[in-house]
């Protein structure tokens, strides 16, 4: 390293120890601070826990100019002002949201355009406001951080049409240095990534995907009550707090009674709770209040807290994706901690029932007949008063357009694409709609596949992100089953016909990536069809593949 290079490093350390409060950055860490600190845009795949948010909290202390933090829950916002505040001397945040009154707002706007705060958190939804991004071109934006970045994908897990708005907004911004943070980027999901914000040839930060602190194990039930029993069971008789995850909002309800009843201090989370409610719950859950929380995937997202020690599903996730960034709760302190899946072949159905999501083609058509038939943009809520509907309703249509392209928001209003006539638009966005239950599909599979895995678990879940993992994991469930017996990867090698990470082409399928390969098979992801399987017998004896 050049001495230029050792300054830096020291500023970055010297930035980290004393107004942070961080003894040790970890390498990966200090190899993406540096990168933004040159002006190159950063793509930040790191496991939870393992500290994304010093990436730009250090790089933003060291810049100048503003810093926008790009957050998808309010409460996470809560969580990431309450960490800079309580630092040795970490420069001011501030937040710009709806749960505040437009006096607490302004405010935040008057301390950033006074030099007082250097930070500010945003929802992506507000950056569909011309208000909001005509205030921060004043203020001299120099980073944009966007986490939970895996949220502007349409193949990630958690895909979210507010996230569309934040690439256009950083153009308009001058297009400022960006980092883009998430858990669960899987191959595709970073191209993505990548493309829609508008990210100029980003540096990857990558420090792999393997907690080997977190035992991994799956229990197989063939019997609804008798599942139900076996997760309440086990909860009761783990080391605490923890978390346990099911598919429904019932499910909640019920498993967190059946723990209360036994003396435990359980809580249910959900989205059809009132916010003072799930903030209650957080709260405690974070003081050690309650030893366990019974949620949807609505909780965890971005939760700081180092003592987790175990994280239950009581019903199959929706994908690899999905689970590796819940189980990614556990253990955050480096010690032992369990992941235990409790798996129900029959609870697919449920998966791909949510799965489902091909929207009303009359119900597109009327939504874009009158959106054309309106002079100019409509807000929203002047387009459910046209249509004798709910904003809410109006919800699941409009984002399925906005997602095909049919559709564009801007300072929270809509415009539609006047070169499409409603029959059109609402075919583009069911063939969308389509492509993505396909994604989804697919990813259903790849859990399933983990779930029935006969070899090590931890090389089948590294495997889903690209990461080879040699030899016995020795702290998953299979490896304590087979003491002594081989679970070498049969991963194909440079020179085989599809080797990982290689492109190839599908007569049918199209383009595709292939994400693993063994001696007899491998995996591949098609950008319109998901994941695939294949055979390589089959493969070569139809001529199925060739690469690009």
């Amino acid at each position: 390293m050049t001495s230029s290079g050792e300054r830096v490093r020291d500023r970055i350390e010297r930035m980290a120890l004393e107004r942070f409060g961080y003894e040790r950055l970890r390498p990966v860490q200090l190899a993406a601070i540096e990168a933004l600190l040159s002006g190159r845009d950063v793509l930040a795949v790191l496991p939870t826990g393992s500290g994304k948010s010093a990436i730009y909290q250090i790089a933003a202390a060291l810049l100048d100019g503003v810093t926008v933090v790009i957050s998808p829950l309010i409460a996470l916002q809560r969580d990431q002002l309450e960490g800079l505040a309580d630092a040795p001397d970490a420069p001011t945040a501030v937040a710009v949201n709806s749960s505040q009154t437009d006096t607490e707002n302004e405010a935040a706007w008057q301390a950033l355009e006074g030099g007082e705060a250097t930070y500010v958190l945003l929802a992506p939804e507000q950056l569909g406001k011309e208000d909001v991004v005509g205030r921060l071109r004043r203020v001299s934006v120099a980073l944009v951080a966007v986490d939970e970045a895996h949220c502007v994908s349409a193949w990630g897990h958690d895909f979210r049409p507010d996230y569309l708005q934040i690439g256009a907004a950083i153009t308009r911004l001058g297009e400022p240095t960006t980092v883009a943070l998430t858990a669960t980027g899987s191959p595709p999901v970073r191209e993505e990534i990548t493309e829609r914000l508008r990210m100029s040839d980003p540096y990857l930060a990558s420090g792999g995907f393997d907690r080997p602190n977190i035992a991994l194990a799956v229990t197989r039930h063939t019997e609804e009550h008798a599942k139900r029993q076996a997760v309440v069971d086990e909860v009761a008789g783990l080391p605490r707090p923890g978390l346990v995850y099911t598919a429904t909002r019932a499910g909640t309800e019920r498993y967190a009674e059946a723990l209360a009843e036994l003396g435990m201090r359980a809580a249910a989370y959900h989205a059809g709770m009132r916010n003072g409610d799930r903030e209650l719950v957080h709260d405690r859950f974070r003081d050690d209040e309650l030893d366990v929380v019974v949620a949807t995937t609505a909780f965890g997202m971005g939760i700081d807290k180092p003592n987790v020690r175990f994280v239950v599903h009581a019903d199959i996730p929706d994908s690899v994706d999905s689970y590796s960034q819940e189980i990614g709760r556990a253990g955050r302190d480096g010690a032992a901690a369990q992941a235990v899946l409790h798996y129900r072949e029959q609870d697919l159905g449920l998966r791909r029932f949510f799965a489902a999501r091909r929207p009303d083609s009359a119900a597109l058509e009327r939504v874009f007949g009158a959106l054309l038939d309106a002079d100019g943009a409509l807000p929203v809520s002047r387009l459910a008063e046209r249509l004798d509907t709910t904003a809410r309703r109006l919800g699941g249509l409009l984002n399925a357009l906005e997602a095909a392209g049919a559709l564009t928001r801007k300072a929270g209003k809509i415009r539609a694409d006047r070169k499409l006539d409603p029959r059109e638009a609402a075919a583009r966005a069911v063939e969308h709609a389509e492509d993505r239950e396909r994604i989804d599909e697919s990813r259903i599979a790849m859990m399933r596949a983990y779930a029935e895995a006969d070899t090590c678990r931890r090389q089948v879940l590294l495997a889903y992100f690209g990461e080879e993992y040699e030899g016995r994991c020795e702290n998953c469930d299979w490896c304590a089953d087979h003491p002594g017996e081989a679970a070498e990867p049969s991963v194909a090698d440079a020179d085989a016909p599809f080797p990982p990470a290689s492109s190839v082409t599908h007569a049918e399928w199209g383009a595709g990536t292939v994400m693993s390969a063994e001696d007899d098979r491998i995996t591949v992801f098609f950008e319109e069809q998901g994941y695939k399987v294949l055979s390589l017998a089959a493969i070569e004896e139809h001529d199925l593949l060739s690469r690009a």
